[in-house]
């Protein structure tokens, strides 16, 4: 009879000391986003400045708070906090989503997280990304983002896909298809750039998320220059052999259209 009583006043002391736990870990983390944002956005210039302002940050600490409403079971509780922390920031991440470490949504605005989504540590989210689903089963159907991880301004990642360790995402990219540690990925749909040995460097700055190279560009660029060769090769040999170029005057007009279009993007994005 005098264990009953015990075992009732135990629960309430575990939840107690659970709830502590919690705190002290959402503080530590709390201190470790502004850190991040100090170390990462050049416009920040005080622990102050971040705490009052910044609504990437505000986000994620809401996403804390509606998370473990979400782990208890209080599913209500927990898409009012959701819902809240989206009208206040303008960044709709679900309570379920799983978010790490040091991650560091820029300006915000517009970003949605969706329900099975994962968010590896270090990331860095920018204006509009969409981690959306493309299914209507209840299971898996989100991206699952690996550590340092970067999402330009506006970029989609749908469905249940991996993203590489360290990989980038270009502004405006679609991505539907997994995405390898490390690759570049742009274009619409997304497109993974063959690495290069002088790119790398031009990639080392973390928030140089716009001054992607096109593929479509460099395919053209490179069909251009091979027909430059091929032309003047064809004009050396019929120099050497004293031919008379046919049809020079049914051609004309296509020579003058090529002369006269206008130069490509720059080869490199910007």
């Amino acid at each position: 009879m005098s264990e009953e009583p015990q075992a009732a006043e135990s629960e309430p002391d575990s939840s107690k000391a659970d709830f502590w736990h919690w705190l002290r870990d959402t503080l530590q983390r709390a201190r470790e986003d502004i850190e991040c944002v100090l170390e990462r956005d050049p416009a920040a210039r005080s622990a102050l400045e971040v705490l009052l302002t910044y609504p990437g940050v505000h986000a994620i600490w809401f996403h804390r708070v509606a998370q473990r409403l979400w782990r208890k079971e209080r599913v209500l509780g927990a898409r009012v906090v959701a819902h809240a922390a989206r009208f206040i920031t303008g960044i709709e991440i679900h309570p379920a989503a799983r978010i790490g470490r040091r991650v560091f949504i820029d300006h915000g605005m517009g970003v949605v997280i969706g329900e099975t989504a994962s968010v590896g540590d270090e990331c860095i989210l920018f204006k509009g990304v969409v981690l959306g689903g493309t299914q209507a089963e209840r299971k898996l159907r989100h991206p699952q983002l690996g550590r340092r991880v970067v999402v330009g301004t506006n970029a989609c990642i749908l469905g249940n896909i991996q993203i590489g360790e360290g990989a980038r995402i270009g502004s405006g990219s679609v991505v539907v298809r997994p995405v390898p540690p490390g690759a570049t990925v742009v274009g619409v749909p997304g497109r993974v750039i063959p690495p290069k040995s002088d790119r790398r460097a031009r990639f080392d700055a973390t928030l140089d998320h716009a001054s992607l190279p096109d593929p479509i560009n460099e395919m053209l660029r490179s069909l251009r220059d091979e027909n430059e060769r091929l032309r003047s090769r064809l004009e050396k040999i019929e120099a050497a052999l004293a031919l008379p170029a046919e049809n020079e005057e049914h051609d004309s007009h296509l020579i003058d259209a090529a002369t006269s279009t206008p130069d490509l993007p720059p080869q490199h994005g910007g």
